[in-house]
């Protein structure tokens, strides 16, 4: 059963994953979010056929040269990206103008953070290059797993994270005992490393956090006066809103932020703080934009659930994004989800951190004492490099 698992190429993996959609590097960012508005994932791959290095600041592959016969993926975007990018001084006075430039101006200077490999790619290959910085490993899919949707020259891709790799070791979680069975404290995989924003600080000094965390992979506690989390500012959950949420950002409390970004959607109170406070600021550009954001329905289908019927449906059924189309039940649909922080207890075994993580679509699970203060984060990572280590002596 080893030797098989052991054998296992990324071809094994990409059953049933859909055709990556994708956008074009010369796409300004406005196009980019009508594309991520109608995505089911929460990245949307940027492409480029030039094979211009100064054109394809990210392009890499595995192995350290492109192909010049093939359009290649050079990055990857999402919500958070154009929130960060409208969250700037300049782009808040006017977003309509922020909103027509390239959307190369949204990839972080950060190389290999996307690489193309070969379905025939071990298992293990693909964890050392996670392990070494890749986000999103892109795979042809073969013809006959092809869905014939979108294509460039004739190839469609998919790409597969660490959450992938997770959830397809956790299937063969036996393999690996009594390692699943030890405390993430044992296993000496807790960083305490974190980023926090405190609950009544303004949320726009969580920004450069935001970034960070989006590049890790992982999210900014909220914690109070002594340490005590008390919830997140999650890139997952921010990339289920709408782009105007950056005028929450720059406007109102890291607590209150929180409240804006629950459930799907802002209450009404704290959208009367916001148009307030930008008119307040003369911010006439991001309020004229957040305007006609909120008269298009945003506010309108987070207000008609009671807090109760909120909570249950977000644990249960995809919610219409603010400003966007509704999600199906598909397996690749985004989950809103309360800004609730996902924890554990040091004492928490690994494969129940796993469970967790992967049952709310998460990349890391906060780890806190009785009281709630915040010991650290586990992140899928942390989790590979266990696994990573445990293969040599399977071989």
């Amino acid at each position: 059963m080893a030797v098989r698992l052991l054998s296992h190429e990324l071809s094994d993996l990409c059953l049933g994953k859909p055709a990556l959609r994708s956008l074009s590097l010369t796409s300004t960012i406005a196009e980019a979010l009508e594309v991520l508005k109608t995505s089911d994932d929460n990245f949307v791959s940027v492409w480029s056929c030039d094979h211009n290095p100064k054109t394809s600041p990210c392009f890499e592959t595995a192995a350290g040269f492109h192909d010049d016969d093939d359009c290649r993926c050079v990055g990857k975007i999402c919500i958070v990206d154009v929130i960060c990018f409208l969250c700037r001084d300049e782009n808040l006075v006017s977003p309509s103008v922020a909103l027509n430039h390239p959307v190369s101006a949204l990839f972080p200077e950060i190389p290999g953070l996307v690489l193309h490999v070969e379905p025939s790619c071990s298992l293990l290959e693909a964890i050392d290059l996670m392990l070494d910085g890749a986000q999103n490993l892109v795979v042809p899919i073969k013809p006959k797993l092809s869905n014939k949707r979108l294509k460039h020259k004739g190839r469609e891709f998919c790409w597969l994270t660490q959450e992938d790799v997770i959830r397809f070791l956790l299937s063969s979680i036996g393999l690996f005992s009594p390692i699943p069975a030890l405390s993430i404290d044992t296993l000496n995989i807790i960083s305490s490393e974190v980023l926090t924003v405190e609950y009544h600080s303004p949320a726009s000094a969580a920004i450069g956090a935001i970034s960070r965390a989006l590049l890790e992979q992982t999210s900014v506690a909220v914690v109070d006066s002594e340490g005590a989390l008390i919830g997140e500012i999650s890139p997952f959950t921010l990339a289920c809103c709408d782009e105007t949420v950056a005028a929450a950002v720059k406007t109102l409390s890291s607590g209150d932020l929180m409240a804006y970004i629950d459930c799907g959607g802002p209450p009404e109170e704290l959208v009367k703080v916001v148009s307030a406070k930008l008119k307040e600021e003369n911010l006439i550009g991001m309020l004229q934009h957040f305007t006609v954001s909120m008269s298009n329905g945003v506010f309108s289908s987070a207000s008609s659930s009671s807090d109760e019927e909120c909570s249950m449906a977000a644990l249960v059924s995809p919610l219409p994004r603010p400003g966007r189309l509704s999600r199906s039940m598909s397996y690749s649909a985004r989950m809103v989800r309360r800004s609730e922080a996902i924890v554990c207890h040091p004492k928490s075994s690994l494969v129940a951190v796993m469970i967790q993580a992967i049952a709310h679509r998460v990349n890391y699970v906060w780890v806190i004492e009785d009281d709630c203060s915040l010991v650290g984060i586990v992140t899928f990572s942390d989790m590979l490099k266990v696994f990573r280590e445990n293969f040599e002596t399977m071989a």
